[in-house]
């Protein structure tokens, strides 16, 4: 009863019939050999003939042979061909193909055990498929995000060695070489600390400090950017506030919130920057009259290298709210959006004031 066509050659054990025969023939003279056991005071054993006796023997052999067929024959169809089934899809996952299903054998009010691995495997092998796509998508995305600076960097370094290259030129050329090379810097520092962030090799450290004297310094901080462009920045902070918390990451969000809102900010616009505590958590809301977001740029916000506004792209990598929303959730606290298009962007961070923070 053993399949031989098409079958795993890593599958060294070769079942058979003979064996299940011979147990099942054993079993049955058992059985039989016990029950004229205890009938031993009504049957005359002495004179039973020789081909009673050779009968019963045949008896046994051919239903031992009857139930050995019946008894592989249903593990072939309840097991062993699902199993083969589930053998061959992971021998396909392993080697790389997504695109596997093993459909259940029943419907669901009928499921059995295997069954359930059956749609378990398939929920995994779709998990495995979305992250082997994601995985692809960022290196294409690292790819071309360290492409563009580098290519810029190489095509006016080239134009720098031209003898027809004026002075004002040659500032120009080497402006933006030093733009491109900050801006691949800034690019290599991000993935960097979103590696370290991901696989939990970067500690973070919770004590106590001073949230609202760090939202002031990185106001401050970036009163050039809001000042050329004359915007009017409004903060509305508590005098003293004290979290327990990682100040050096959370300094990474305020930075992050802070860039986005004078970067997406038209000339002439309102920034205004809200901190309230209550009894178990702080908020902080940054709130811009900029450019908005639309539904779709609001679901995606969060993925790596996504920018939703294209105008601005070559100001970022598409990394910053990553890292944010990886920040706060090793911080225990969360982070929302609310936006509409041309109306403007409210980011709201919720932090508790004292938490453990998550590994």
């Amino acid at each position: 009863m053993s399949e031989t066509k098409g079958s795993d050659p890593r599958i060294k054990a070769k079942g058979g019939p003979v064996l299940n025969v011979i147990v099942i023939f054993s079993g049955l003279g058992a059985l039989t050999t016990g029950q004229m056991f205890i009938l031993q005071n009504y049957l005359d054993y002495d004179h039973l003939p020789r081909g009673y006796v050779i009968a019963i023997v045949v008896y046994w052999l051919f239903m031992a042979i009857l139930l050995t067929f019946f008894i592989q024959g249903r593990f072939k169809q309840n097991y062993q061909r699902p199993l083969k089934e589930f053998a061959a899809g992971t021998r396909k996952v392993a080697e790389g193909d997504f695109s596997v299903y093993i459909p259940p054998r029943h419907l669901p009010e009928k499921w059995d055990y295997i069954d359930v691995i059956f749609a378990d495997f398939n929920v995994m092998v779709e998990e495995l498929g979305s992250i082997e796509t994601l995985k692809t998508d960022f290196f294409s995305n690292v790819s071309h995000e360290i492409k563009t600076p580098l290519a810029v960097i190489q095509n006016y370094a080239e134009a720098l060695k031209l003898e027809t290259t004026s002075p004002e030129q040659s500032d120009h050329y080497i402006d933006t070489i030093i733009d491109s090379s900050a801006r691949l810097a800034n690019l290599i520092t991000n993935l960097l600390k979103l590696n370290k962030l991901e696989k939990q090799t970067l500690q973070a450290i919770a004590d106590p400090y001073d949230l609202a004297r760090q939202l002031t310094d990185c106001v401050l901080s970036y009163e050039d950017g809001w000042s050329t462009k004359e915007i009017e920045f409004i903060a509305e902070i508590d005098d003293y506030v004290t979290i327990e918390a990682d100040a050096s990451l959370l300094e990474l969000v305020w930075n992050n919130l802070l860039s986005n809102a004078i970067k997406f900010s038209d000339p002439g616009g309102t920034i205004t920057l809200t901190q309230t505590s209550t009894a178990n958590q702080v908020i902080v809301s940054i709130t811009d009259s900029g450019c908005g977001m639309s539904e779709d740029t609001l679901k995606h916000m969060f993925d790596k290298f996504y920018q939703g506004d294209s105008s601005h792209s070559t100001e970022g990598n598409g990394l910053g709210l990553a890292l944010v929303l990886r920040v706060l959730q090793l911080m225990d606290g969360t982070i929302s959006a609310t936006s509409s298009l041309h109306q403007g962007t409210t980011m709201t961070v919720r932090l508790p004031i004292q938490h453990k923070i998550n590994h």
